[in-house]
């Protein structure tokens, strides 16, 4: 299902993994549970997942066992501004279909 912010930025990986992370924003999750929430295959997870982290993008939040989790970072000043605009498309578009 092809979402409104999809429709925004493009159906790519990427933004299957931001929004997400941003529809998720106060959680943790280990890697596949972020490939499959994103509808994604761990192998192309794995393809951007560096990038993400570099970026600070995604934060390693803690470990369990082998399982490292991750979260959106909410102090990225993108990741805000990205959270915002979120926020406004989401929450627009909930307004107009009431």
């Amino acid at each position: 299902m092809e979402t409104l912010f999809r429709k925004a930025f493009g159906d790519t990986p990427k933004i299957r993994v931001l929004e997400f992370l941003i529809e998720g924003r106060e959680l943790d999750y280990s890697i596949s549970d972020i490939a499959e929430g994103a509808e994604i295959g761990r192998t192309t997870l794995f393809r951007i997942f560096d990038d993400l982290v570099k970026n600070k993008i995604i934060v390693l939040t803690r470990e369990i066992g082998n399982a490292k989790l991750f979260k959106l970072n909410l102090e990225n000043n993108f990741v805000k501004k990205l959270v915002e605009l979120f926020d406004e498309i989401i929450l627009q578009n909930k307004k107009v279909s009431v």
